[in-house]
């Protein structure tokens, strides 16, 4: 069973792509309904890498327990009629708690630069589950990636500013 989203972003298709490898924009995404948590001991990475393996304890508002999900990540690098696309990949699967009965968890990310190069961002969401289970637990989650659309639209705008990257001349001071 899958769930398809395609929409157009407010930020640059480079800075949607390091917010994929962020652990933290990925748990803003999912918050304040859905809390992401670490069960590492080292924490999670300040970005994912491909061959990453994170184990996260998922909870209901940071209350109620939720389950065990297991990120497990990859990339890959491809072209259509519009150029680059980058997809990012969670192939990890459901450990515990009610998507544990799903045996097929198949998430996938494509960002791309938005036609007429207007400095948006394409982004195409799959997430492919399968399993006993999947036509019963389909419609909570195609609910939830609806939810998840809705808060990458809104979060965008603020992945396209680098404050790091982008120093801002101090008071008072002059550019020569």
């Amino acid at each position: 069973m899958r769930i398809l989203l395609k929409f157009t972003i407010d930020c640059d298709a480079d800075a949607a792509w390091r917010a994929v490898h962020s652990p933290r924009a990925v748990a803003e995404l999912y918050g304040p309904l859905l809390d992401l948590a670490p069960l590492a001991a080292e924490g999670l990475p300040s970005s994912w890498r491909p061959g990453d393996d994170a184990p996260v304890q998922l909870s209901l508002a940071g209350v109620v327990p939720m389950g065990r999900q297991l990120i497990s990540v990859s990339e890959r690098h491809t072209s259509d009629s519009r150029g680059a696309v980058r997809i990012f990949r969670d192939s990890g699967i459901p450990l515990t708690g009610p998507l544990a009965s799903l045996d097929v968890w198949d998430h996938q990310m494509a960002i791309s630069p938005a036609p007429g190069d207007s400095g948006r961002t394409l982004w195409r969401d799959r997430l492919v589950i399968g399993g006993p289970t999947a036509p019963a637990l389909w419609p909570v989650l195609w609910t939830m990636w609806q939810w998840r659309a809705a808060r990458v639209k809104a979060l965008a705008p603020t992945w396209a500013h680098d404050p790091e990257h982008d120093p801002e001349p101090e008071y008072g001071s002059e550019e020569r």
